[in-house]
């Protein structure tokens, strides 16, 4: 990737990144701050030390090259004044929780990707320098359950198909995620100053800049770290990205005046919860915590309902496992992938100090 960024603050090309403080945003800040590119961040709290210190502790190694803005996705107009002067927005900003933490779908997950998302569109609308919008998407936004994938072409999962079957009620996340990205595309469809390319990542993985980050990606693999798989893992597969790649993949997009529409950026094949925990055993063997067999997918639906899952839920993703063509990141964006073990062993090691 040739970089676009001066070297040095000055001259250099201005981008904004909306929700800085957040899993991925931190490590593109990073990246494009190393690019030598000067950065526009938003965060929901300037003032919030455990969210911000990360931001902090950059603006200190790269002297005058990152700002701070405080913005909400739900206050109109409230990222005009990050993105004056930007050529490039990178909408990274959404919540991701899972399915337990969420208590009201439209309130936690859909408004928040969707209104703000109509919020930076607005923004971006009326910053006259903005030529390039790269929009943080996810898989989420392609199939809504795995059962979805087994009926597209070959079972493979593919930019070409957008997810149908998640709801409010049904999987909020993906369904919030389909209707924000479809927003964006019908924003650039209705001009021509601006293109947009949408980044699609599996479940994010990799080292974490931000301990107070909320991500779902996150939590999820808590849950295999704390040991509520020891007694065996139960038979779910992931797509997965590193974290790295998912910020190189933005950076990408930007830089690469051919880049356009959608890129999954995913490894291409899937790992389950069994073979993560044998990658962390190799070099970890004394954790107790981690499972040593995989389940068989009986006792996963009589006891699934007690930890939350639904026969539905159970019945569309256990044991399945489709392939994933990201040939379009590697082809058009120049991503070489990092191994699954790399991903995984910097992941669990960032998280290990941040756990009782």
């Amino acid at each position: 990737m040739g970089g676009r960024g001066a070297t040095g603050a000055t001259g250099a090309t201005t981008v904004a990144v909306t929700g800085g403080s957040g899993f991925v945003g931190s490590h593109l800040v990073r990246r494009l701050l190393e690019r030598g590119y000067r950065v526009h961040t938003t965060v929901r709290d300037t003032a919030n030390p455990a969210k911000v210190r990360p931001l902090w502790d950059m603006q200190e190694a790269f002297p005058g090259q990152l700002t701070l803005f405080q913005a909400d996705l739900l206050t109109e107009g409230s990222f005009d004044e990050a993105l004056r002067g930007c050529s490039v927005v990178f909408h990274v900003a959404s919540p991701f929780f899972m399915p337990e933490k969420i208590r009201d779908g439209r309130r936690d997950m859909v408004d928040p990707a969707l209104l703000g998302t109509r919020s930076v569109l607005a923004s971006v609308e009326r910053t006259p320098t903005v030529g390039t919008l790269v929009f943080t998407s996810t898989v989420g936004a392609i199939f809504g359950d795995y059962a979805d994938v087994l009926g597209m072409d070959d079972q493979v999962l593919s930019e070409r198909y957008f997810n149908t079957t998640s709801t409010v009620e049904n999987n909020p996340y993906h369904y919030a995620k389909t209707v924000a990205e479809r927003a964006a595309w019908e924003a650039e469809a209705a001009q021509d100053r601006w293109r947009m390319v949408s980044v699609n990542p599996g479940l994010i993985l990799g080292p974490s800049l931000t301990p107070a980050s909320e991500s779902g990606s996150l939590f999820l693999l808590d849950e295999l770290f704390k040991g509520y798989f020891c007694y065996g893992a139960p038979d779910f597969s992931f797509t997965t990205a590193d974290v790295r790649d998912v910020a190189d993949a933005h950076i990408a997009a930007a830089e690469n005046p051919a880049a356009k529409g959608r890129y999954i950026v995913a490894a291409e094949t899937m790992t389950s919860f069994h073979e993560m925990s044998r990658v962390i055993r190799t070099r970890y063997p004394r954790d107790l915590r981690l499972p040593r067999t995989a389940l068989p997918h009986w006792p996963v639906r009589v006891l699934g309902p007690a930890f939350g899952l639904t026969q539905d839920y159970i019945r569309k993703h256990l044991g399945i496992r489709f392939r994933v063509d990201n040939s379009r990141s590697v082809r058009e964006l120049g991503l070489t992938y990092r191994p699954i073990e790399e991903t995984l062993l910097d992941h669990y090691e960032s998280r290990r100090g941040r756990r009782g």
